[in-house]
This record gives C-alpha cells, structure tokens and sequence, in this order.
C-alpha cells in the first residue's frame, strides 16, 4: 500500500482531477446511487441480531453466492469475539472459549491482534478498534507472548479512518514495545530471531529439523525433544513485522512532529530490509527462509532450512521488497511456488510446507483429554498464514511490475480460502487448520469452532474490490476482478459494496460488466456521500481526489462502558442465581462475552431440577453505580433453549427489592438471539435483580450477557 509523498500530491492530483471532468462527470453525478435492501440482507444473514449490523458494517451483494455468505459471516465472527472488559472498552478475542495459554483474566492474545485490527478498521465507527488499540498499549494486551505487527495495524487502521490520534496517544508504548524486542536482535547480522513456537507457529522446519525429531522414523511424543519447542531461527516473519512496525513507528512521529524519532525508525527500517533482502533469501530455493539462529547436533546456525515455507510471503505482506522493475524481478520468482501443484499449492488449500519436506503432514502432538491433533505448521492449510499470503499477492497485483500472478489466480486461491469456511455445506464454521489435500479439519477440537485468526473481510475490501487504503486524501481503487474469464474459473459480473466510511466519508464502490444488474452503466462506479463521482468505466487502477470532510477528527467521544461485567478479576460484580445449570455458568452472563454460536455454550441457566415458575439472577456491583438502560441476550435454538415468556427488572433500594419504575422494553416481548433493551429514568444502585418466568419443562433458557449502562 503506498504513501504517497507530498511533493508529488500536487502533480498527482492535477492529473487525477482531469479523470473526473467533463461530459462523463457531468452525466455520471445525476444518476442515483443503487441502494441494496440491507435490512433483508441483514435478517438473512444475522436474524434477531441484524441491528448491530445494520450500524456497524459496509453491505456487499457480489456475484459469487459463498464469498457473500463467508463475507457475511467473517461479521458475524468478528462480533462474537469482540469481548467487554469494562473501563478498558473492549478487546477482540481468538478463541471464543478460554485456553491456557490465552492472557488472563482478558483471554486474548497478541498473535491475532493486528488480524483483529485490520478486520475492525472496516467497522462503521472506530469504538471497538480505539478500545482494543488503547488495551493493546496502555492495559498491556501486547504482551510480547507471540511476534507480532501490531503497530503496523495500528497505523494501517489510520488509513481507514483517517485519523490517527488514537495511534498517536499510544506512540511512546509502541517505541517502549518495539525496544524490547532488543532481546530477540542479533545486531552483527542485524536480525531478529525466535523460537518458531512464539511466533505462533509450532512444528515448522526449523524446529522440525533442530531436535532428532526431523531425522529419525518413529514420530516422538515428548514435545520437549519433537519440534514443539526450539528451532529458533532468524524468520521472514519476525523481521517482516519489524520492518512494517519501525515504518509505522517512523510514520505517526512524522505526525506528532518529531523529525530525529521519524528518522531513527526509517533508518531502522532500511537496514532491516537490507540484512532481509540479502540474508534471508534463499537463492537456491528462490524464496524467502529461515536461517538457524543457534547450533543443534542437527542444524547448525547460519545455515537456511531444507525447505520452503509459505511464510516466505510475508515480506511482500508489508511491501519489503523492492518494487521497482530490475530489482523486483529476482525476488518474485517466489510467486511461481504458491501455484505449483508439487510445492505450495495444495487442492483443497495453500499449505505451509512444501509435500516434498520429509516430514510432512507427520503428527507430532495430539490432545491428551481427546486424542485428536493438535497445531502443527508442517504443511496443514492454516487460515492464519493463508490470509497473510492472499493480501502479500494483492499487493503483489497492486503495487508491483507485472508477473505471471494474475487477477485470476488471486481470485481462484480466495475462493479455495472461501471453501475452507464451510464446515458442511452451508454451514460456516472456520476451523483451525485444514488438511490441504482433502480440505477436511485437522485441529477439530472443541475450542476450534468459528475461529478468528485470520482476515477475510480486508481481503475482499482491499484486495478484490481494490480499496486501498492511503494516508493522503486520495481515494484509490484497484479491483482485482479478472477481465478475461477462463473455464474453471466463473466470471464475477458484478458487486455492490455499499456504506463503507472512509476518510469520515460514505463510499459505494459499484461494478456492473453489462449494465443490467443495477442499471447505472457498464462498469466501475463510486458514489462519495452517495454521490456519483465516478464512473461508469472499465474496471482499471483509479484515484479520486476526496472532498474535504469535517468528521474525520471527531470530538473524542465517552465510551460505553458495561457496569456488570467482569472477566474475571475478584474485585468487579458478582453474581448469584436462584439456581445454576453449573457452578461456572452464573459468572458467563456477565463476563463480556456474547455469541449465538451454538458449538459452544455461554451463559446462564437455570437447574434442570428446578420446579418453580420463576428464576431469578442478581448481580452485586460492588458500588452504588447511576444505571439508566440494561441490555440481554438470550440464546435459544429452536429445541432445548427457547426465551423466557417474560422478565422485569427490579433494583435494591433500602435493603429491599423492587421493580425499576416505567422501565420500557423493546421489543416488548421477549427476543431469542438479539437484543433486549430495558431503558428507565436513571437510577443509583449497587444491586440488580432479573426476575425471569421459566419456560414449559422440558424447555429451558440460557441468558448469555447482561449488560448496564449509564446514561
């Protein structure tokens, strides 16, 4: 993605306004912009929960029925794993469970972070992403547990928005976060290296081949000996995040006008890509490897890896390599291996070893309670890597001279990543890895369901519809929608991404080959605050100058704040049950997080023995707390669990229980999988109670959050 210097916006935007003059602009603006019907598409796709939506995302119709539905639920994943975390805001979440080794009491984890930053900077407005910014600095959410290009999110995420400020109050953490990584810093080879197990991913070549693990016959068990651990190693990742975090360092000082920080993190960043370009690529194999950090009886340091990886494409995710056309050449030779049948392109998904390594696919580490697999990077299709390495060919598409990679490979390797998202057919469920010969889940255990570690969302936004996002008030597009169609790969005739903001600006990107979809032309159309400025024209790489926008940097806004939640830590509320399906249940109504996903239960409900009418659930604050509104959410799944028929919502005041006075609900009948508001004129309490009439046995309900606020 370029950053255009502001000695050529001048020039450049000369030459763009000549794009947008004349007869085609003067037509194009008295068409009216083509208006999907949201609300339909939003019942189809998120039922009960379709409000959230209908506030918080763009809405795309595209001619390919599976990218739609995948689109549509990459949302809907995304909301589940945005958990509260009280005054912090909010943070997103990979594992919709707890794990062991996730940051406690938070759950989260760094590996995934800079995924849920580029999924999130789509959002309508910048709440969530400002919360998980702000908690990723300043509550300690980057903990250094895994490698990570967290500030390079962060600064990608301003591109969006258009406003950097919340990078720019979290400048100092991200230098502090960025230092500390000295000690992982080679400085005679100016690289750094790790330990592929903190780069979050396990079982690669290196740590493979370091233990006796990569040359005996028998599999070991003994994850001590077996490549679990070890293998550290100089990698194209580690330095690839480096690299695009010193660059994003050296860009938000630029900013906060400090010159001598903005320069230091350039010069930074020049000779990390030096030593990368020239130590870490592997002539021999045409790609980008692992060298060996430190001597094993089995490797020797220095020495690369016997192998490629797909983590080889991660210097083009941040644009390291050279663009221009003699010295890009040598280093996109690479590309040719992600297509080669017998290399990284398996049938049923990209894998992250090659088949020829001689430990492919060998299982290394299973779950002791189940006996299933567990993670391992030597070949499975991982949604993880498969993401980074669709948006470094974007980029690729985008940014550098033409290759023998083409739109049409793009396209076919996203829908093969769109496939991955079924776990049957029409049931969405993403996985952890996948066996990229038959498509089939290898890590299927119960923490696996509807897993978020990865994009999918910015590689449709950015990559095929081609918004790309820039610092300068330009609005770039370069679709990668093939012009020319072959026979294994049907055309996309037309798409609508509708309500993207953009630069505090409202887009519509439209593209209709014939005409006939929406009747607004033959072509590609944009519409700014639902205005043509664009179009219609042949797909093709455009620039528009943008008008300027007032809303770009908002009044800081108070964010809202659950009052009940707590995740975990033994000074917030606390709550108690008439009765509890399990001891840990009564805690998951107010712990921040909240899905409809029914591969995994959350929240409360009642004991199946008990034989009154009613239940009820409290919650002590611990403070006397100014409430006017709570919001809850039910689960039910056309079976077991169904709503209650009703509730009413009672506070304590002089040590005895009443209902909240003219408290109205909406809806005013109970709501399955959705929001139920209970607004009332403010009042101050430290308790609050939910009376809740009980389903005919055998039926039961399960209240997964509830939620209060102030005014």
């Amino acid at each position: 993605m370029k950053y255009w210097p502001m000695s050529r916006r001048a020039i450049a935007l000369a030459a763009i306004s000549c794009l947008c003059t004349g007869a085609l602009l003067a037509q194009s603006r008295t068409t009216p912009e083509p208006r999907l019907p949201r609300e339909k598409l939003a019942q189809q796709n998120f039922g009960a929960d379709a409000p959230w939506f209908l506030r918080n995302i763009p809405f795309l119709e595209i001619d390919d029925p599976a990218i739609q539905q995948i689109y549509y639920y990459r949302w809907k994943l995304y909301r589940s794993h945005i958990r509260e975390i009280g005054l912090q805001g909010a943070t997103v979440l990979e594992f919709l469970p707890n794990v062991p080794w996730a940051r406690q009491p938070y759950t989260d984890l760094n590996d995934s972070a800079s995924f849920h930053i580029m999924e999130g900077r789509w959002l309508r407005t910048p709440t969530v992403i400002n919360s998980l910014i702000d908690h990723l600095y300043t509550g300690g959410g980057n903990d250094r547990h895994f490698s990570e290009s967290i500030a390079a999110a962060t600064n990608a995420s301003t591109l969006v928005t258009g406003d950097p400020t919340p990078a720019l109050r979290n400048l100092d953490a991200m230098q502090s976060i960025y230092n500390a990584w000295d000690d992982h810093f080679d400085p005679t080879r100016n690289l750094y290296w790790i330990e592929p197990l903190l780069d979050a991913t396990e079982y690669t070549i290196s740590s493979i081949d370091a233990s006796s693990a990569g040359f005996t016959n028998t599999p070991s068990t003994d994850q001590n000996h077996n490549g679990f651990t070890g293998g550290f190693a100089f990698r194209p990742s580690i330095n690839s995040y480096q690299y695009a975090n010193a660059l994003a360092i050296a860009r938000l000082a630029t900013l906060a006008n400090k010159p001598d920080l903005a320069l230091d993190y350039t010069h930074r960043a020049d000779r990390l890509r030096t030593a990368v370009l020239q130590q870490l690529w592997n002539p021999t194999l045409q790609h980008f490897t692992d060298r060996y950090q430190r001597s094993t009886p089995y490797v020797t340091a220095g020495d690369f890896i016997r192998g490629r990886e797909l983590v080889g494409y991660t210097p083009w995710l941040y644009e390291l390599p050279p663009t221009t056309t003699q010295d890009a050449s040598t280093y996109n030779d690479a590309w040719q291996h992600l297509l080669n049948p017998n290399e990284l392109a398996g049938p049923q998904g990209i894998r992250t070893v090659e088949p020829t390594y001689p430990k492919y696919l060998q299982q290394y580490r299973y779950d002791a309670p189940t006996g299933q697999p567990e993670c391992q990077w030597n070949g499975p299709s991982w949604p993880f890597q498969t993401s980074q390495a669709l948006t470094a060919m974007a980029n690729l598409l985008d940014d550098y001279p033409a290759t023998t990679i083409t739109k049409s490979n793009y396209l076919h390797l996203l829908r093969q990543y769109t496939q991955q998202h079924f776990l049957t057919p029409n049931h969405p469920d993403l996985q952890e890895d996948y066996n990229p010969n038959t498509g089939a889940p290898i890590v299927g255990l119960g923490r696996s369901h509807h897993y978020n570690h990865s994009t999918y969302i910015d590689l449709i936004l950015t990559g095929l519809i081609g918004l790309r996002p820039r610092a300068d008030n330009i609005l770039e597009l370069d679709p990668l929608i093939p012009t020319t169609t072959t026979p294994n790969e049907p055309p996309i005739r037309y798409f609508v991404l509708q309500d993207v903001t953009y630069h505090g600006h409202n887009l519509t990107i439209l593209y209709d080959a014939d005409g006939t979809r929406y009747h607004a032309g033959r072509g590609l159309s944009v519409y700014i605050d639902h205005k043509r400025t664009y179009g219609p024209a042949p797909l093709n790489n455009i620039k528009i100058p943008l008008p300027p926008s007032p809303t770009i940097h908002p009044q800081p806004t108070k964010p809202r704040i659950d009052l009940l939640v707590n995740v975990g830590i033994p000074t917030g509320p606390t709550a108690t049950a008439s009765s509890t399906l399990s001891p840990t249940s009564t805690a998951e109504a107010i712990d921040g997080r909240l899905w409809f996903f029914p591969e995994i239960p959350n929240g409360w409900s009642p004991s199946p023995d008990n034989t009154d009418d009613t239940s009820w659930y409290s919650i002590d604050l611990r403070t006397t707390q100014t409430i006017s509104s709570v919001e809850l959410y039910f689960f039910a799944d056309g079976d077991h669990f169904t709503v209650p028929p009703s509730f009413h919502l009672q506070y304590q005041t002089n040590n005895t229980w009443q209902d909240i006075p003219t408290q109205t609900h909406t809806p005013q009948h109970p709501l399955a999988n959705g929001e139920n508001k209970i607004t009332f004129p403010p009042i101050q309490t430290q308790q609050l109670r939910l009376l809740l009439t009980n389903p005919s046995h055998p039926k039961t309900f399960r209240l997964i959050e509830i939620e209060a606020f102030a005014p």
